[in-house]
């Protein structure tokens, strides 16, 4: 590898930060984040958080770590510290973290009217009696009354010190995400109390000052006390603001913990996805902070490039750059800085697949770096691959898309002889025209990524515009091929719903998103958009459609719109942007049949039918494989005219990007290890 030097501008990246007791090696900081690993996932855990600190980052710190048996998310796995059997577990996630040189952080939590605390079968807690606001479990948050104020003031205290002997460097005090008892407490939409921890300002802060001071305490010799702290609710209107409590709450403890992590609240603005939020785009709410207080600053804003990081620093509006998702996307981005590599960082897309994955109680993922939950489960490390077993071996990648590129990346980085073809002018695949539709251009970081490593490997040769026949494959020669042609999306409206076409699909005005993502629009006037995909393409064709000047009508089954923007903290920003645009929503409602100007509608919960306008009709429904290739040259490996043969990404089975790389990945990784 190429021997560069670090580039003096980044110099104060490097710059160690004290931090009460401790002091970091630098200003890269990996903030506390959800894995959906947990105390059941002890070894997923410690491969995951061990990688980044071996990539370099000065602090790696773990997720909420739940203090008591009243608080937990389940059925997402937390970690847990509420009794003494944890600290020897979570010790070993600390020694695999300073093994590498980087401090070690817990996020201590209680999770209060956020979580349904039903692992252990208790009641919820709050400042005052409400359901949880995130669950739908038909059990009420009670009102914590005095006894448990000192109970919770003590499990903190418990939690702390078990933090301690565990080897932590860093513990927090949480108080954000709407996932905060002590949150709740300055809410006063939750806290209803008339007590000394109710009504005025001074008062519903007391619990926050008390925990932090009964933390500071117990642990502060020796440990770093840390608030997590939103300063402004994001998700509805509050009196937690930047320019409300938000501001006094810093104001009041300015100096009382040794760090600052500010951010704002809820998740869904916090980790705002790429479709959209800016990078950066916390600065305007967390920028007071350094002015209030002496004591050191972090924060998040899907940071990437260097340039952004250091500007935030020389601006005094953070000291330590947090990073959730891009220490995700590449857990080597310090070093890579460092060694003056910024042009090999591989850069957080924000399509949070990672988020999405959490949320349905999986480990974690990341469509840049299909590596990230795979650490201990599949021994694959971010940026090392195992040697190839011969390094004349020849393979043949057809299909320059996600998968095509990430399986071409790995066999070369291992040393085999690759080739990759597209029959298209541009690499990319799917993502040639998706990163040009409304709100997706930061995906197209999956393709310049790769495509800029694979253009300076000597081992690669890359091919447009070059469409193989399976004759032409068989002359290649190649000692494996990989076939990822991609896949392409269904025009007769079988999905999820239908299992045969919707009548009148075959009329002229009928479309799919093929068409829409190869500019070939409609003339302005009524377009259904009918979705039973589920994600983000009908949202995005829907957008398209009424920037040019339709009338838009987005149907789909789903009780709600683009129902797995959920899981990626999109629902809510996907509702407000159609109703923005102007786009009529229905939701729960089949399409029956269509005709020359409308479309016929059946709902789902009585049958009820109705018919709406349609000039043009969009069908969102599915995507079939471009799989033909693939069975033409299995014949022909029956036949003894190839070698093997295999099919990844949406040529096996469409799916998200993030399906795709982890394909490719795969494909790299297996290849002569096992038969293919």
């Amino acid at each position: 590898m190429e021997c560069r030097m670090r580039d003096p501008r980044y110099d104060i990246l490097f710059e160690p930060v004290q931090i009460g007791p401790v002091r970091t090696k630098n200003r890269f900081y990996v903030v506390p984040h959800a894995t959906a690993m947990g105390m059941p996932a002890l070894d997923e855990m410690i491969a995951f958080r061990k990688a980044r600190a071996e990539g370099g980052w000065g602090v790696v710190c773990l997720e909420e770590t739940m203090i008591h048996e009243t608080s937990d998310h389940a059925p997402l796995p937390d970690p847990r510290i509420y009794n003494d059997k944890y600290i020897e577990p979570l010790s070993r996630v600390v020694a695999a973290v300073k093994e590498h040189g980087a401090l070690a952080g817990v996020e201590l939590a209680h999770a209060g009217a956020s979580g349904p605390a039903i692992y252990h079968r208790e009641h919820p807690l709050s400042p005052t009696a409400k359901f949880p606001h995130y669950f739908i479990n038909p059990i009420s948050a009670r009102t914590i009354d005095r006894q448990d104020i000192l109970d919770f003031r003590r499990w903190y205290r418990d939690a702390a010190l078990r933090a301690r002997e565990a080897g932590f460097d860093i513990v927090y005090v949480y108080c954000a995400h709407n996932l905060s008892l002590l949150q709740d407490f300055l809410d006063t939409k939750t806290n209803k109390r008339t007590d000394e921890y109710g009504g005025v300002f001074e008062n519903r802060v007391r619990l926050l000052r008390e925990t932090l001071s009964d933390v500071k305490d117990a642990v502060g010799d020796r440990c770093a006390v840390a608030v997590r702290f939103a300063v402004e609710e994001r998700r509805r209107h509050s009196n937690i603001t930047a320019l409300e409590d938000g501001r006094r709450v810093v104001e009041a403890l300015a100096d009382v913990p040794d760090l600052w992590d500010v951010n704002v609240s809820d998740w869904a603005w916090d980790s705002g996805s790429s479709r959209f939020f800016d990078e950066g785009q916390q600065e305007p709410f967390i920028n007071f902070v350094k002015q209030v207080t002496s004591k050191p600053v972090v924060g998040v804003g899907r940071f990437t490039s260097p340039d952004a990081m250091v500007s935030q620093i020389k601006r005094g509006v953070l000291d330590l750059i947090g990073a959730a998702r891009p220490s995700i996307a590449d857990p080597f981005l310090p070093n890579k800085i460092d060694a003056g590599r910024q042009d090999d960082i591989r850069e957080c897309i924000g399509c949070n697949a990672c988020t999405a994955e959490v949320m349905t109680y999986s480990r974690i993922r990341c469509t840049q770096n299909p590596s990230a939950g795979e650490e201990h489960v599949s021994g694959w490390h971010p940026e090392e691959v195992p040697a190839a077993h011969d390094p004349n071996a020849s393979i043949l990648v057809i299909g320059g898309g996600p998968a095509g590129l990430e399986a071409a990346h790995t066999l070369a980085k291992r040393g085999y002889q690759v080739s990759i073809a597209d029959a298209g002018d541009e690499w990319g695949g799917r993502l040639v025209r998706e990163r040009r539709m409304p709100r997706l251009s930061a995906w197209g970081r999956v393709v310049d990524y790769r495509v800029g490593q694979l253009q300076t490997m000597p081992n690669v040769n890359m091919y447009l515009g070059s469409f193989l026949g399976a004759d032409d494959v068989a002359g290649f020669e190649a000692d494996h091929v990989i076939v990822a042609t991609g896949a392409k999306w269904r025009k007769e409206g079988v999905g999820r719903h239908h299992d045969e076409p919707i009548p009148g699909h075959d009329l002229p005005h009928v479309l799919s998103p093929e068409e829409i993502l190869s500019d070939q629009l409609p003339k302005a006037g009524n377009v259904v958009v009918y979705d039973e995909d589920y994600y983000y393409m009908a949202a995005a064709v829907a957008d398209r459609l009424a920037r040019a000047g339709c009338k838009v009508t987005y149907v789909t089954t789903a009780s709600d719109p683009c129902p797995w923007t959920h899981n990626t903290l999109e629902l809510v920003h996907v509702v407000n942007s159609m109703n923005e645009a102007g786009i009529d929503i229905v939701v729960g409602s089949s399409i029956t049949s269509i005709t020359e100007s409308s479309v016929a509608l059946s709902r789902l919960i009585d049958g009820k039918e109705t018919q709406i306008p349609a000039d043009t009709v969009v069908l969102v429904t599915g995507q079939a494989s471009q799989d033909d290739l693939y069975h033409e040259l299995v014949s022909k490996r029956e036949a003894g005219l190839i070698r093997s043969v295999e099919r990844i990404g949406d040529c096996l089975g469409a799916g998200q990007i993030a399906q795709a790389t982890y394909d490719g990945r795969k494909a790299g990784m297996r290849f002569g290890t096992v038969p293919v």
